[in-house]
């Protein structure tokens, strides 16, 4: 009778293959997390509402917030919070005009000044 694996891969070799898969896939989703999610970035966040929806993050009425890290090609990633998983849903649609209102909030932080005028579209579930 033939084996399929060669006699040193055994029931120990295979643990270790897959013990490897799961370092591997852990690590990084750890690394995409740790910068843009951390508890810094969180703290730093500039907004205490949702950019979609206006609703308190903390203490809101929609639960905890929803810590979302926005990817794009060739840009560091954003750490975006929203007060509802919904709200991803239309950020999707136009992240760049949401990312612009966080900007501008955190340099309006910065600077010590209130930000312009919010063009949220209001809470639409």
């Amino acid at each position: 009778m033939k084996t399929l694996l060669p006699p040193r891969t055994g029931l120990a070799g295979i643990l270790l293959a897959l013990a490897a898969v799961f370092a591997t896939a852990s690590a990084s989703v750890a690394a995409e997390t740790t910068a843009a999610d951390s508890a810094a970035a969180v703290a730093a966040y500039p907004l205490t509402t949702c950019v979609i929806s206006d609703d308190k993050l903390e203490d809101g009425d929609m639960g905890p917030p929803i810590n979302y890290i926005h990817k794009e090609e060739g840009k560091p990633d954003r750490l975006v919070r929203f007060c509802c998983k919904h709200c991803i849903k239309k950020f999707k649609k136009d992240p760049a005009r949401y990312l612009k209102v966080i900007d501008e909030a955190a340099a309006a932080k910065t600077s010590g000044s209130a930000p312009a005028g919010d063009p949220h579209a209001g809470h639409n579930h």
